[in-house]
Formats: C-alpha cells, structure tokens, sequence
C-alpha cells in the first residue's frame, strides 16, 4: 500500500468541488485497509472510507487525515437453478451500474431500476440506494466488511445492517465502524423487470411496450435519468452533460404523516390527491399512516426552479433535486445553495428537507444543516 500526500479530493468526486487529502491511500484488500487505518491511528489523526465519490461533498479545506480509497473490483455471478436465484458477489470497487449491467446480461431481476446511479458497490448499502421502485436491502444477503473496532473481518446479514429509507447502521448508530469491502446480493433468475414507478411505467406506455425485458427497463431507467441530468456516462468522445456534475440527488424525499397531506394541498393551492406522494417504503409510525412526498415538488414550491443560478453553483436545468457545479464552484458556494434551499422550503411548508450527501472535512456544526 502506497501513501501519498496533499491529492486533490475534487477529481475523486461526481461534485467536483473540494481541497485536498493530507494522506491517500488506495486499498485492494481488508489488509491494505487495516494498515492506512493503523497509520491514521499511529498518527492521531482521522480516517475516511472513499468509494465512487458520488454522494460525497469535500470542503475548501479538504481533509486533514487519511482518505482510504477502496479499489478492488472482482465481480462474480454464480446460479442456483432449483431455487431460480442468482447470487452475485461483487467487491466494493466495482461501478455499481457495471454490477446492474451483469446481472440484466444474466437475466437476474432485482436490481434492474437501479441502472446508471454512479458510485460504487460499497456505497449502495451505506444510503441503502434505491431509486424507481426498488432498494438494495429488497436484494442484499450480507455485507463483508474490516470491523475498525476489533480489526477482525466480519459478515453481516441484510437484518443486522438496519436498513430503512436511506439509512443503514452504515451511516447511523455504526457511523465509521465498518470498511465495506464486498456486498452479496440474491436475485431472481429469468424474473420480470419491477416496473411499479410512474415514470418507469409512462416510459413503455409511450413506446406501446407492456413486457420490457430487463435490458429494456435499465435502458429505459438510465435514458429518464440522463434527461434529469442524473447519469454521467456519455458515449466515447462524448462532452459531459454540464448538469451531471453533481452528487444526485442532493436532498432526500421527506416521510410525512399522511394526515399533513390537506395542509400542504392548501398551501400549493391543489387538490390532496395532486400533492405527488408514494409509499413510505420501509417507514413505520405508531402516530398514524405515512407517506413519502417529492423533494423536488417542495423545492418547486418553495420558489426555486430548474436551471435556478447562484454563481457558480446553481440547480440542474433538468431537475431541481440536484445541486451542479456549473464551472470552478466552492464547497461554500454550494452549501449556500443547499442553506438557502432547507431553509425557504421549511419557511414555506414547515418540512425541513434532509441532504443525502455525506459531508467530510466540515466543522461538525456545518456538516448537516
């Protein structure tokens, strides 16, 4: 393992925004992780786990201790015919959407409406990744991970890692405890493509396609994320879309009481059943019925809109849900945009929207809004 000091972080990111990494190093094992780690410690000094630094927002400053970089890529598919399961072990390294794209070509469903999100296999159970109807912990059998605790390599079932609507013990009550270092996920052989999600269903409604192949439905998902701005693969020689340079979706889709459905009709002048919603998902609450309202529709309502310039910074013309960099922006400056955001929509509905991305090399009072 080979240390190297003062790298810029922005390269490492979809952001592009943030300064540099006193240490980096770039790890192809549990015993490379083990050793940056030990070194942060010897150091007195922090460390943070980078994967496809997707979801990630560096500050000016950058980070004062250790990036640990995980980099190995093996992928395998292995069939259980008498089950009708494919199971595929995939190491942290590897692209996520190389991962969807190997289980569709071996006609496995279950993770098919996750085509195109950028990142690594790593992060997907950290935010627990979900998108179009389906969520990783539907799919995932365990986790391998580097306990930083005991410095033992342990495995973890789908039960133990506490998914929710994107949360896992990953990024709660474990924060930092766990090097993710490969994901086990169980599909269904020869299954039909999830195709429950409205803008996944007017797609083929359009096209007069009532049976999509799984190929067919994670083309489909990564063409309706290409026209939010949320994919960033171009074909060969192609020039990026300048809306692309982002960490997604930047705020998460709140999860409401089902009863302040009428109240925020009002406020947007609609009718209940106008106000965009969808099922909680793995949300519960003993005070009454939940449902999970668009971030985008509050960010809308609130008074932003899409292509909304702050300098540097500003929102997709695509899709107000995403924060860009429009060409050489801070971290600051995009994190007055985020403030300016949380704040008008909270003013304006009293819901105080959440930001998915995890932030690193912020004052703790800065790192959440």
């Amino acid at each position: 393992m080979d240390l190297l000091e003062n790298i810029p972080l922005a390269q490492y990111t979809t952001l592009g925004v943030g300064g540099p990494a006193r240490w980096f190093a770039e790890t192809r094992d549990e015993q490379d992780v083990l050793a940056a780690v030990r070194f942060a410690r010897s150091h007195n000094v922090t460390f943070f786990i980078l994967g496809g630094g997707s979801n990630l927002l560096v500050s000016d400053r950058g980070f004062p201790g250790v990036v640990i970089r995980i980099a190995s890529d093996a992928l395998a598919i292995h069939d259980f015919k008498e089950s009708g399961t494919a199971i595929v072990e995939a190491d942290a390294g590897v692209e996520w959407d190389a991962a969807v794209r190997a289980a569709v070509e071996h006609n496995a469903a279950g993770i098919e409406c996750l085509a195109g999100i950028p990142g690594s296999v790593g992060g997907t159970p950290v935010q627990n990744v979900g998108a179009y109807g389906q969520e990783v912990s539907h799919s995932i059998v365990s986790v391998h991970a580097l306990d930083l605790v005991s410095e033992k390599v342990v495995h973890l079932s789908a039960s133990d890692c506490g998914f929710s609507y994107r949360r896992s013990i990953f990024n709660t009550t474990q924060r930092n405890r766990y090097a993710i270092t490969r994901v086990v996920y169980s599909l269904k052989l020869d299954g039909p493509p999830h195709l429950e999600y409205r803008d996944v269903k007017h797609f083929f409604a359009g096209r007069a396609n009532a049976q999509p192949t799984l190929a067919e439905t994670a083309d489909a998902v990564r063409e309706i994320r290409a026209r939010k701005g949320m994919l960033l693969a171009t074909a060969p020689g192609a020039q990026p879309d300048p809306d692309s340079r982002s960490a997604g979706s930047f705020f998460k889709n709140p999860v409401v009481l089902a009863a302040d459905l009428p109240r925020l009709a009002v406020i947007a002048g609609r009718r209940v059943d106008e106000v965009p919603q969808f099922p909680p998902g793995s949300w519960t609450s003993t005070s009454g019925e939940m449902v999970k309202l668009s971030a985008a529709w509050l960010i809308e309502l609130a008074g932003f809109h899409k292509g909304f310039n702050a300098g540097r910074a500003g929102l997709s013309s695509k899709h107000v849900l995403a924060i860009v960099n429009r060409g050489g922006a801070t971290a600051s400056e995009i994190v007055a945009l985020r403030d300016a955001i949380v704040d008008r929509v909270q003013a304006k509905t009293s819901i105080r929207l959440e930001q998915e991305p995890v932030t690193l090399g912020f004052p703790p009072m800065n790192s959440c809004h």
